[in-house]
């Protein structure tokens, strides 16, 4: 077996390989030349103290040859297989379809957006004309929101799935191995289409098919089972097993569904601001008045507190980034942010938000659409403050502590440009009344954090579905309706790529044992 080792290095010899293995050697008592191979297991950096190290843990092989693994996906041909129903081609829609082809089904993926070439002119229409498709945007297209993210691979989801199946995954359809080894894995925007394009590819290549502008626009249920779908309006297609993977912005999927019946319930969400600050002020407060380079990442923060019974917290943080209008619809104005794969932007941003359960809003309200519907009424706030165009109501952060009207605004990376406003004027009251007191907060944890170069961008609102469609632990079928696998973000199961594309492949696995277990496969 391997011998593991744990050891510290300074950032200036991180990339000294000379240097590691002399610490190796030390640590061992043995000689380089004994060494066969020496495997990098995880990769962290701790800048919690002056004296900045990398933590590595590695596997070092010395009686042993070391053997790399070069495959990690293993698809059949599915072309005569029986067929599963994949709505989204988001992550949890993908890795559903790359996992039925491991399994020996075949997924038929409907996505109502475009492939991610074609999908690029669209983002373009809304950052120089303010034009939104609501059909192909941020949101909506090939590889959903995930595409035109950040690509981070982080998750808190371990318990509920395998994370390195997913990251070896990602690694065969293109991205760096970095990912496997680097605690907060991160893949870039830039590079995230391409893979996509590979697991499309590769779907289609093995018997599966991948449709673009192919709307969900009806679900046929008979006796509380799924029975078909309805496409674009005419096309009518008998399935009976449905994977629901639409995402958390796909708002006329909770419409339709509440047409037919089919339950769902309000589910607690987070809005707020998506703040800016320079990078290299992140990296003086984080790294201790040093910068980032060649040895250290720009860097980046995590930051929670309650303010008044309520969590305000930092979330989606974006080092080296860009801010991004991701609105679904004409009427609304809608941040995220993103950074490319050297996140080597000059700005940093963050989601800063509150967490809003449905009490919070109304104790005694029994709707579903709750949560929806007051992000919907801040989205809009939002666009009609900013002169009704996909510019985004900004201001400067103590400007905005002490309600005060920026005279003047930082530069932004945010491409349909700023409208200066009092954002106390235009996010509910508390909403707005506790990002300043976590503001102040954060200013203390982080000093230098709390300045005028800072701008915020409002709304940050698409944290998470404020919806969810309840399943059967077990089965993960709807409560109610057998065949339906609500799945991913937009079920309210998932918070980002990672868990998403859990979620997913969970969903084609319990498909796989239904049919299994009815002696069908």
């Amino acid at each position: 077996m391997p011998k593991e080792l744990h050891l510290r290095i300074s950032p200036d010899f991180i990339h000294n390989e000379d240097y590691i293995h002399e610490q190796i050697c030390r640590e061992l008592n043995v000689r380089i030349d004994d060494i066969n191979h020496i495997e990098v297991l995880k990769r962290s950096i701790d800048a919690r103290k002056r004296a900045i190290k990398y933590n590595l843990k590695v596997a070092v092989y010395l009686d042993e040859p070391f053997e790399d693994q070069k495959e990690f996906f293993f698809p059949k041909n599915v072309s005569e297989e029986k067929s599963v129903a994949i709505i989204g081609a988001g992550p949890a829609g993908l890795f559903a379809a790359l996992k039925a082809l491991e399994l020996g089904l075949k997924p038929i993926v409907f996505e109502r957006g475009k492939d991610v070439r074609s999908r690029r002119r669209d983002l373009k229409a809304i950052h120089q004309d303010h034009l939104v498709n609501p059909e192909s945007n941020y949101c909506f297209g090939e590889g959903g929101a995930g595409t035109f993210s950040d690509g981070k691979l982080y998750t808190r989801s371990k318990k509920r799935g395998n994370v390195k199946k997913v990251l070896e995954w990602f690694v065969h359809f293109g991205a760096e191995k970095d990912i496997l080894v680097d605690a907060h894995p991160h893949i870039g925007t830039n590079k995230l289409p391409k893979i996509i394009q590979e697991m499309r590819n590769c779907i289609i290549s093995n018997g599966g098919e991948v449709r673009f502008d192919a709307k969900l626009t009806d679900i046929s249920i008979e006796n509380g089972q799924v029975a078909g779908i309805e496409i674009n309006g005419s096309e009518i297609l008998d399935f009976d097993n449905l994977i629901l993977a639409t995402g958390h912005s796909a708002r006329d999927i909770f419409e339709l569904l509440r047409a037919k019946g089919v339950k769902q319930v309000a589910k607690p969400f987070a809005l707020g601001v998506r703040i800016e600050h320079p990078q290299e002020l992140i990296d003086e407060i984080q790294y201790h008045g040093q910068h980032s380079g060649e040895n250290l990442p720009p860097a980046s923060y995590s930051l929670v507190t309650q303010v008044k019974g309520m969590g305000v917290y930092s979330f989606c943080m974006c080092p080296g980034g860009i801010v991004a209008p991701c609105a679904t619809q004409q009427d609304e104005v809608v941040t995220n942010g993103w950074s490319p794969s050297k996140r080597n932007n000059p700005y940093a941003n963050s989601g800063i938000v509150v967490q809003i359960a449905p009490e919070n809003i109304d104790p005694d309200a029994d709707d579903p659409f709750i949560c929806l519907n007051y992000q919907k009424m801040v989205e809009k706030a939002c666009w009609e403050a900013a002169g009704k165009t996909q510019k985004v109501p900004a201001q400067r952060m103590r400007d905005f502590i002490e309600g005060k009207t920026s005279s003047t605004l930082p530069e932004s990376s945010y491409q349909p440009g700023l409208t200066s406003v009092d954002l106390n004027t235009v996010l509910p009251e508390m909403i707005a009344s506790r990002i300043k007191v976590a503001l102040v907060e954060f200013g203390k944890k982080m000093s230098g954090y709390l300045t005028n170069n800072a701008v915020l961008h409002a709304p940050e609102s698409r944290t998470s579905s404020p919806i969810q469609i309840p399943r059967e632990n077990d089965s993960m079928e709807h409560v109610e309706v057998k065949g339906l696998y609500p799945c991913g973000e937009g079920a309210g199961y998932a918070g980002g790529i990672m868990s998403a594309a859990i979620d997913g492949i969970k969903c084609m696995e319990k498909i796989a044992e239904k049919y299994q277990d009815a002696g069908s496969m």
